[in-house]
């Protein structure tokens, strides 16, 4: 009869075990009223060598002629988008509504949600960096592989790129973002974890990215999730121009979002730690007016062709 107690004890506190044990950010690991799993301590992928974020040095990326422009469907579709807090970021579910092609891409990819990382300080939110340098947010819109669109079979079956996702940088300007401001505004009705609402006022993705006309610049490597598992499985394209919004509009994220249900952890630093880039390469794409070395023989003909009229003549 003494092993029934002693049963019961321990069924009951599995549970607690697994509810303290799910994985958190760095300042959750830290923070004395929390208990979880902080970045050095995920499991899954999280500790293979193809992991994200990176830090990208732009002089070091090599240029690739296929990286092109991009071909973006219903990005420019309005709507009011539903947004959720899933405990360590905002979401939006964008249900498949959106599409991108081009770009160096493989395949067509579907969207299906957009979330962001951040910080209270303007210079840690970003989980990718660029020559070291860390800025306010990062935006990723994420996308899946669309089944039949692969330019080849072998393409279709490679499991490095089954998502693709656009990542931009945010920086703080000197004025409001007038796109962005329905997802700031509907932060206020989400402070807690698994919390909904649906935004106040229509907006397209377009009107939530910089000009499309500089979205020819970016970077482009193969890496994975940066959540757990950390599955390596995505294709990364980080734009070079930085969206801006105001600085008030970036610490909303801080101030009216929480990690927890009892409001006393505030939701800011949901950064992974930059991983190492290892044997990998960045491309990045052909900058306007940018010429690739063209081979000997072709830089010959007009020359000799040149001497050859002059001789003539």
């Amino acid at each position: 009869m003494r092993l029934l107690p002693a049963l019961l004890a321990l069924a009951a506190a599995r549970p607690l075990a697994c509810a303290d044990s799910h994985w958190c950010y760095d300042i959750q690991a830290k923070a004395s009223n929390y208990a979880c799993l902080g970045p050095s301590q995920w499991g899954g992928d999280c500790k293979k060598n193809r992991q994200s974020p990176i830090n990208i040095v732009t002089t070091e990326a090599q240029v690739d002629p296929n990286l092109g422009l991009f071909s973006f469907s219903g990005y420019d579709k309005k709507q009011k988008w539903k947004v959720q807090n899933n405990g360590h970021s905002v979401m939006i579910l964008l249900e498949d509504e959106a599409s991108v092609t081009g770009g160096g891409l493989a395949a067509r990819y579907r969207a299906k949600q957009m979330h962001l990382h951040w910080s209270k300080e303007l210079d840690k939110g970003s989980e990718h960096t660029l020559n070291k340098v860390r800025y306010a947010m990062e935006m990723h819109i994420v996308h899946e592989k669309e089944k039949g669109t692969s330019r080849s079979e072998k393409e279709a079956q490679d499991p490095k790129d089954e998502i693709a996702v656009l990542a931009f940088l945010v920086e703080a300007g000197s004025e409001e973002n007038d796109g962005f401001q329905p997802l700031v505004e509907a932060l206020s009705y989400i402070p807690r974890p698994k919390m909904n609402t649906t935004m106040n006022d229509s907006i397209s993705l377009l009107d939530l990215l910089p000009k499309k006309e500089t979205l020819r610049h970016y970077f482009r490597y193969l890496g994975s999730l940066t959540t757990p598992g950390c599955e390596e499985k995505v294709v990364w394209t980080v734009f070079q121009e930085r969206i801006q919004l105001h600085k008030d509009q970036i610490a909303a994220f801080s101030t009216k979002l929480y990690y927890d249900s009892e409001q006393k952890l505030k939701m800011t630093d949901n950064v992974r730690p930059l991983q190492l880039q290892g044997q990998r390469l960045v491309f990045k794409s052909q900058a306007p007016g940018q010429l690739l070395p063209l081979p000997l023989p072709t830089l010959l003909v007009p020359m000799l062709t040149c001497l050859l009229a002059g001789f003539l003549a």
